[in-house]
This record gives structure tokens, C-alpha cells and sequence, in this order.
């Protein structure tokens, strides 16, 4: 089991509430990344969003910016809005960040996007949400896939590509893609028939409900063809880590609360409620908040039902003071990991 986490980027607050620049999150999270690497975590993945408070809006250039910085920590975006973003450029910049890695270190998480900032942003239109994402991620697969740098590919949502190079090649010749799901049974069967390994995000409710996903993912994977140990699964979460319980609830909830406001003014989410988060922080929830003995016992348990190889959580939102992350992220390497793998060894 790997055990990683992963971030949007965290944009501190001044104590009067208002927000402190997007460049110090950037710092941040570069900083985060190679403490997470230094502990012994596997895997660290950049998400994208294009907000005040969430400024990691390029996964690619902090993934390059990261590779040259670490020596042993795989990194991958988590995820890479394919649907408005240029296939092209995307399979560019995570290669040359495999280069730079030393090859073997950079992965692609495609997403259609849970947030829908990228579309004004970008000049596509919602209407366009399915067709875009279905092309551009054969798109994207069809470069990957591509024996030499000279591609071909047609499609309706971008200029076909005639036999022109697409370099750099990856040092292995292909990146891995995962493809990214909310929970959507579509997107997993989708992942199954494609051969893709599938990243799910379960960011509230019963982790364990996703095992039919999950289930229905292998499924469509054998009956497409593809090999058992290719059709993997990953889960990312909510989650922080502290010596105590009561210290780790106590370091999340700011910005747990932070964030739910602001989703509650862009999404329409319901006010924050303290007890729904207390709720969720305890099993059988979402939310992976606790010290590392059971915040280990949680992640082993949700494997008996997923058999999933890779969880990762993300435990900078709404303002979380940086001292208190890369504490958190060391108790996740140092503590939650090597009790995760004795837990499910004794299985």
C-alpha cells in the first residue's frame, strides 16, 4: 500500500480572516513536497483549481519545479483538467518533468473537473463538458500510446493532429494515466474498458460504499481484456494527522470550516455544522482525522473492502498553518505508513 498525500495549493490567512498571497501557497506547497519526500512518502499529487484560496492552478510546472527538488517520491497530478486543458501540453509538460525526475517518478491523473472555473476561464462552454473530456482524453491516450514521437489523431473539439511530433517521449516510452472519479459508476466502467487505473475521490459518506465501483471497475476492466494487476485502484481523502486525536480535529476544523464556506458561496453547499464534521472524522466517514494509529486502521480496513494500493489525503485547506501540515505529513510517513503495512500484512 502506498501511502501519499495531496494538495490544490493553500493559501494562508491573516488573523483578521483575509487571505495572504498566492505565491507564499506556492512556496508552500514546493516546501511541502520536498518534506514529503525527505519523510519517506510515496506519492504526492497536485490538484487543479483556479481560486484565491486553492492558486495551484499549473500541475505540471510545480510537478517539474518538484521532480528537480525530490529523489525518491512519485509524483502525479491529482488531477489535470483534461477537458479544458490541450492534451498536447499536458503529455509535454509531464514528460519533461519525467525527465527531469530521472524517469519512472511522474504520472497523469486525468479529471473532468468537480469545479467549473476552468470553462469560463478557458473559453469552453459546460454544454461541451462530456464530448470535450471523452475526445481530449483518447487524445490523450493516443499520444501516450504513440510507438514514435510522430502522432495522428482526429476529433471535433481541437485541430487534428497529422503525423507531428509530440516530444519529449517519456524515459519509459509511456507516463502512467489514471483516470479520476468522484464516484460517478460511468466513469468507473469507462476506466475498466479503457485499462486505466482509477483514482477515486470520496470526499464525503461512507468510504466503503465505493466498493461496488470498485467491483464494477474490475469487472469492465477483465471483460475488455486487460490483465488483473494492471486495473488498480487509488483513494483520496480528507485527512489529517496529529499526535492526539483531539489535537488533530481540533488543527483541521478552521480550515474544514473555511472551506465549507467558500464551497457554500461558489456551490451552493449547506452552512458548515460542526457536528457534520465531527461525524465525518470518525469511522465509518470520510474524513482520515486522528492519530496514527487510527488513522492506519481506518486506511487498512477501507482495503479489505477496495483492495485498493495508494491512499492519499489532502490536509491543506482553508488556511491550515504550514507548521501544522508538515508535522502532519510527517506523522503520515513516519507513523500512519509502516503501521498501515503491518496491519495488512497480518491479513
Amino acid at each position: 500500500m502506498e501511502i501519499g498525500a495531496y494538495s490544490f495549493g493553500d493559501t494562508q490567512r491573516n488573523t483578521d480572516g483575509t487571505l495572504r498571497s498566492t505565491t507564499e501557497a506556492i512556496a508552500n506547497l514546493f516546501e511541502a513536497i520536498k518534506h514529503a519526500d525527505a519523510q519517506g512518502l510515496d506519492y504526492f499529487g497536485v490538484g487543479e483549481h483556479h481560486t484565491a484560496t486553492m492558486p495551484a492552478s499549473s500541475p505540471g510546472a510545480m510537478i517539474a519545479a518538484a521532480a528537480a527538488a525530490t529523489g525518491q517520491i512519485t509524483l502525479g497530478s491529482a488531477a489535470s483538467i483534461i477537458g479544458t486543458d490541450d492534451p498536447v501540453r499536458i503529455f509535454q509538460q509531464f514528460a519533461i518533468a519525467d525527465a527531469i525526475s530521472g524517469g519512472g517518478r511522474v504520472e497523469i491523473t486525468a479529471g473532468r473537473g468537480s469545479s467549473v472555473e476552468t470553462f469560463p476561464l478557458f473559453g469552453h462552454s459546460l454544454e461541451e463538458y462530456d464530448e470535450l473530456y471523452a475526445e481530449k482524453l483518447d487524445l490523450l491516450m493516443t499520444i501516450n500510446n504513440a510507438t514514435t514521437e510522430n502522432v495522428t489523431w482526429s476529433g471535433t473539439v481541437r485541430p487534428a493532429l497529422d503525423n507531428l511530433a509530440v516530444v519529449p517521449r517519456p524515459a519509459s516510452g509511456k507516463l502512467p494515466i489514471w483516470l479520476a472519479t468522484g464516484g460517478n459508476a460511468s466513469s468507473s466502467a469507462r476506466a475498466g474498458q479503457l485499462g486505466l487505473p482509477v483514482s477515486y475521490g470520496i470526499i464525503g459518506g461512507a468510504p466503503h460504499r465505493f466498493a461496488p465501483l470498485a467491483e464494477l471497475y474490475r469487472r469492465s476492466g477483465a471483460a475488455a481484456g486487460h490483465a488483473p494487476e494492471t486495473l488498480k485502484v487509488s483513494v483520496g481523502a480528507l485527512g489529517f494527522v496529529a499526535p492526539t486525536k483531539k489535537e488533530a480535529l481540533e488543527r483541521f476544523y478552521p480550515g474544514w470550516h473555511n472551506l465549507n464556506v467558500e464551497m457554500g458561496q461558489l456551490r451552493g453547499w449547506p452552512a458548515p455544522d460542526k457536528r457534520a464534521y465531527l461525524a465525518q472524522a470518525d469511522a465509518p466517514g470520510a474524513y482520515y482525522v486522528g492519530a496514527p494509529d487510527e488513522v492506519a486502521e481506518r486506511i487498512a480496513h477501507l482495503h479489505g473492502h477496495l483492495g485498493h494500493m495508494r491512499h492519499f489525503l489532502q490536509m491543506d485547506l482553508g488556511g491550515i498553518p504550514q507548521e501544522h501540515l508538515l508535522e502532519s505529513i510527517t506523522l503520515l510517513a513516519t507513523e500512519v505508513k509502516p503501521r498501515v503495512a503491518r496491519l495488512l500484512a497480518q491479513k
